[in-house]
Formats: C-alpha cells, structure tokens, sequence
C-alpha cells in the first residue's frame, strides 16, 4: 500500500479528544469541498442505489449560488453519476479520489484508463460470484470491491486486493467496507488544491467536509490553505479541525451555514 495514502495521513495526524462542531458563521470567501457518500447521503448496502432527495439537491444548489460558485463536490464515486444525482451543470466535480477533475466551467482533467483495470475487475467478479454480498463497482479509473453484507470477507477481499494491486501496478484504496484498485497518481487533497488555483476559488477559505480515510489529504490541503476539515461521523484520529455526527447534522449545519446573517461580510 503506498505510504503517502490517506492511511499514512491519519497516522500522523495528533491524537485528539472529541472535536468541537463547526462554527456556525462561514468565513467570508468560503470555498466549500464535500464528500458525497456519508455526508450528503447516508451509506446503503447497495452503492448503486444511492439517491441523493430533494432536500440535498436544493441546499447544494444553494450553497453554489450563496458562495457564488465557490463549491465542489469531491467524491470516490463517478463524477457524472453525482452529477446526474445532484442534478447541476454548473458545479465542479472532483471523482474517482480526487483523479478525475471537471470544473465549474466545463473544462475537465481525466487521466488514461489503466488497461489493467479489465483483468482486475474480472478477478474481483469471481470472488464475488463465489460470495453472495460481495458487490464489484466499475468506475472511470477504478474497480471497487464492496463487503459491507458480508464483514467477515473483509480479510479475504483485501487479500485478493493486494494481490492484485501489487501484480498489476495499481494503487490500493481502502474505505468504509469497501476496497478499491485505481489509477496511481492524485487524491483528494489534490484535487482541493487543483480547485484552489483557479479564478472561481481565488482567496477562498478551503472547508473540506468527509467521512472516510480517503478525505483526509482533503482536510490536510484544506488546512495547509488556511481553511480547515469537517470529520463526519464517530471520532478517529484525524487531521480535521472539527466534526458533525452524522449526515443529517450536515445538512443542518449547512442550512444554518449559509443563511445570511451566518456568512461574514
């Protein structure tokens, strides 16, 4: 597994009592970057039937017209199957961990498609055709493996992960239940500083919000631009300044976040 992962990342963050929830006044220029699954919609069983409600869908467009456009998703998932659910043109999309990068403008960064993928997701199907609950997801620059029905193969499918990860080439990306064979090169901390330079982020303060390890480089380049993380859900050591419980927090906390009188002038 690379050591620079988002693995790496938590282990040298600080150890860290209970973190406070984000204050409820933005800073002026916010620049806002959030996870998809766990923050805005709850984690399922099946990844494919995520749907992202109405509740979502307007207080995303909202916020991008509140923060004049200073907004970008950040995602693990395919860029176009969030922005199908979200239902926006207009907002920049960062999926695949931070490799496949579409902005706001229409202009988009995707790096080729290792051939290798083919092999892999094929080895991955006949474990999970041997394994009822184990569910492989295709994405652009990517394979996942999902065991959160069945826990007790977690160690069966990161071991055929690693295998494979290490024959191929490929980059190894655990997550929640879920393990992933990529494209080497970029996370989601790149991604955040990608957005950083350009126009529409210009002076922007960096709030990243995210749930799993993968979102720690964005909290890291959240910071390291004079902004700061949101940890959703339980406590872990973290590079993240605050934390909010769960997905139903965030959403009130946004809501809340982008009233007028919340947003400094």
């Amino acid at each position: 597994m690379d050591p620079q992962g988002p693995q790496a990342a938590e282990m040298r963050a600080p150890a860290q009592r209970d973190l406070d929830i984000p204050p409820s006044q933005l800073p002026a220029q916010a620049g806002l970057f959030l996870d998809f699954d766990g923050t805005l919609v709850d984690l399922i069983d099946r990844p494919d039937a995520v749907q992202a409600n109405a509740r979502v869908r307007d207080l995303v467009a909202a916020l991008a017209e509140r923060l004049d456009g200073r907004l970008a998703i950040v995602t693990g998932r395919d860029a176009d199957f969030v922005r199908k659910q979200l239902g926006l043109q207009s907002i920049g999309i960062a999926g695949s961990h931070g490799q496949e990068i579409h902005f706001a403008d229409g202009r988009s960064s995707v790096p080729e498609i290792p051939l290798s993928l083919a092999d892999v997701a094929i080895a991955l199907d006949r474990l999970a055709q041997a394994h009822q609950g184990l569910l492989v997801e295709r994405k652009p620059l990517g394979v996942a493996l999902h065991y959160r029905m069945v826990p007790e193969l977690e160690a069966a499918s990161l071991a055929l992960a690693s295998e494979l990860a290490e024959a191929h080439g490929l980059y190894l990306q655990p997550g929640k239940m879920m393990v992933e064979l990529r494209a080497r090169g970029g996370d989601k901390g790149s991604a955040v500083a990608r957005f950083l330079e350009t126009p529409l982020f210009d002076r922007a303060v960096p709030i990243m919000l995210g749930d799993d390890l993968t979102d720690e480089p964005g909290f890291a380049a959240a910071a390291a631009h004079g902004g700061w993380g949101v940890l959703v859900g339980p406590l872990r050591r973290t590079s993240a300044r605050y934390r909010l419980e769960g997905v139903g927090d965030v959403l009130d906390w946004l809501e809340r976040a982008i009233a007028p009188v919340n947003i400094e002038a």
